[in-house]
């Protein structure tokens, strides 16, 4: 009876332990050795990033829309990491330049690539 005991008793033991072991391991602070607690750091960094570059293509966008004299509705935003493209066609050389002064001006981008092209819409 008292070897029955202490198989329960070794056993919750090594349970507690290694519950203990395997809650410290799940901190932001787990160095890549560690396995899947990296990895989920690496998703929400993901997510995070995709999130970051659609609030930034947002606010060009609507920085955009804003400006007098801009035709925006063929004029399409990307961002990725504060480097910001503008793709579409616009009808004058002068808008091609202010929809990139615009988006320059936008807290958060680090850069504008104009591939907006002319035509005669």
């Amino acid at each position: 009876m008292k070897t029955n005991h202490m198989k329960y008793l070794v056993a919750g033991f090594l349970i507690a332990l290694t519950s203990i072991g395997a809650n410290a391991q799940d901190g932001d602070t787990a160095s890549p050795a560690t396995g899947p607690a990296s990895g989920a750091g690496a998703v929400s960094d993901a997510k995070a990033a995709k999130a970051a570059d659609r609030a930034l293509q947002k606010a060009v966008m609507r920085a955009l829309s804003k400006t007098k004299g801009l035709r925006v509705s063929t004029i399409s935003v990307r961002a990725r990491n504060g480097v910001v493209t503008l793709e579409g066609q616009v009808p004058e050389q002068s808008q091609a330049e202010l929809a990139t002064k615009v988006a320059e001006g936008v807290q958060g981008v680090k850069q504008v690539k104009n591939a907006l092209t002319l035509s005669s819409i």
